[in-house]
């Protein structure tokens, strides 16, 4: 259970299934607070006015200086967070495209993927890692995906979108030890939510099997559940919006 004291943080807040985790919150009796860290300004209609009062929305780019000042303001609530949701992720762009063989790997574009999908997440577990240490149990999800997963990679292509993934998978499971040892309240989970509606998978939803498409209310209720049953073992988990384990 949730302590009614407890906090949330959703970071990557103004994205599909980010601003889906601040509203899942933002109704959730037991969660007292929830703070939103975007590099956009909050949208306007964020929750009904009485949960609204709960929200606190803070701007900040993308490098560790803005990022660390933004940590900096967590600080007076520092012991009191109970979930955070890392929500970053970028498939593609105006400018970028997956790669479909390798021909079309280009350096500059495995740099933005790599620095939004694992450098940023791996910065905020950092530069939050003594504002979640404490006595409260505390779940931290990161949007990692299925295409991260190695042994379950049958199709190539996408080198860059599943390079950072996996990536992503193996700083998560580096800091879960971590914080096993030094913030023993901390558990982590990379979580797959499938092809949500959402930006990142607009040009792809042709392909996807009828009832596979998900809204991205639907999977913040799943992934607040899957946090809500979590148990703090001082371990990543790697699981889908069913619950289900992937493989590494």
């Amino acid at each position: 259970m949730i302590d009614v004291a407890s906090s949330a943080i959703v970071l990557g807040a103004s994205g599909g299934l980010g601003s889906a985790m601040v509203a899942e919150f933002l109704n959730d009796p037991a969660v007292g607070q929830v703070f939103a860290i975007s590099s956009k300004q909050q949208p306007s209609g964020l929750g009904d006015p009485k949960s609204a009062r709960k929200l606190v929305w803070l701007t900040s780019e993308y490098n560790e200086t803005a990022m660390a000042e933004v940590a900096s303001q967590l600080v007076p609530h520092a012991g009191t967070f109970s979930r955070v949701c890392i929500c970053h992720g970028l498939l593609h762009s105006d400018t970028l495209w997956p790669e479909k063989r390798l021909e079309d790997i280009n350096g500059s574009a495995l740099q933005d993927i790599f620095h939004s999908n694992t450098v940023v997440p791996a910065l905020w577990l950092k530069l939050l890692f003594k504002i979640l240490k404490g006595q409260n149990p505390c779940i931290v999800a990161t949007m990692s995906a299925r295409v991260g997963s190695i042994s379950d990679n049958h199709l190539g292509g996408w080198y860059a979108y599943r390079a950072s993934k996996s990536a992503l998978n193996m700083i998560l499971k580096t800091a879960a030890i971590e914080y096993g040892r030094r913030a023993k309240n901390v558990k982590f989970i990379a979580f797959h939510p499938g092809t949500t509606d959402t930006a990142l998978s607009k040009p792809f939803q042709a392909t996807v099997p009828t009832g596979k498409l998900f809204t991205t209310e639907f999977v913040a209720e799943r992934l607040a559940i899957i946090m809500d049953s979590a148990e703090i073992d001082g371990e990543l988990s790697y699981l889908d919006w069913d619950g289900q384990s992937i493989t590494w």
